[in-house]
């Protein structure tokens, strides 16, 4: 009969307080066996740094992104504002004339 205890990719059981305590390391690895790391200094500042403004990418993307519509809504608000102030130059235009018409028939008569 072969049992199959849970492996550590596939535990037995999901619930933390069920699972086997983690075993100490065995007496035949030496303590402070690992390679030590090897970081020159400052590279986990800049590396951090590099990090954070990674993060921050999307950010300045989206407030690049809405600055630039921002400024298309001003430009489309101005080009229909430009419109309306030319229909309503033109129609007074047209009342303009319609007014010396109407004056110049009056003198006429």
């Amino acid at each position: 009969m072969n049992i199959t205890l849970g492996t550590i990719d596939r535990p037995l059981t999901l619930d933390p307080k069920k699972q086997a305590p983690m075993k100490p390391s065995t007496p035949s690895e030496p303590v402070g066996s690992a390679i030590p790391d090897f970081t020159t200094p400052g590279a986990t500042e800049s590396r951090q740094n590099r990090t954070r403004e990674m993060q921050l990418i999307p950010e300045a993307l989206a407030r690049a992104h809405m600055h630039e519509r921002l400024h298309e809504a001003e430009r489309e608000r101005r080009a229909l504002s430009l419109a309306a102030a030319r229909r309503m130059q033109r129609r007074a235009e047209r009342a303009s004339m319609r007014a010396r018409r109407a004056l110049a028939l009056a003198v006429m008569q």
